[in-house]
């Protein structure tokens, strides 16, 4: 069973920075070969999606809100995915997870317990 956990969310103004760490354990050798992605959940909202990346992250996406802002990226070596805020909005306050999609599975199937994120204005 993959876990992974987030780490680096917190306070920060409109306009700040922030960047998101997830790290995964138990995945053996198996990180690389995951597709990772990164989503959020406001209060009273549906989760969306933010961003993903490719096994070896030589293909990355993003979600309209966050395009030109925010940049995932990935170590291997580390096991871990990375999340680059910059230019932060009140909007983007959430809290935000981490999810892993195994190469033989269609859909994310391992998710994080989320960090929060809060963008004061």
């Amino acid at each position: 069973q993959v876990q992974l956990v987030e780490s680096g969310g917190g306070l920060v103004q409109a306009g700040g920075s922030l960047r998101l760490s997830c790290a995964a354990s138990n995945s053996g050798h198996t990180f690389s070969s995951y597709v990772m992605g990164w989503f959020r959940q406001a209060p009273g909202k549906e989760r969306e999606f933010v961003a993903a990346i490719s096994w070896r992250g030589g293909a990355t996406y993003y979600g309209d809100l966050v395009k030109g802002r925010f940049t995932i990226s990935r170590d291997n070596a580390k096991n871990t995915v990375y999340l680059q805020m910059n230019s932060l909005k009140p909007e983007d306050t959430a809290v935000y997870y981490c999810a892993a999609q195994p190469a033989t599975s269609n859909k994310y199937d391992y998710w994080g317990q989320g960090t929060q994120v809060t963008v004061s204005s």
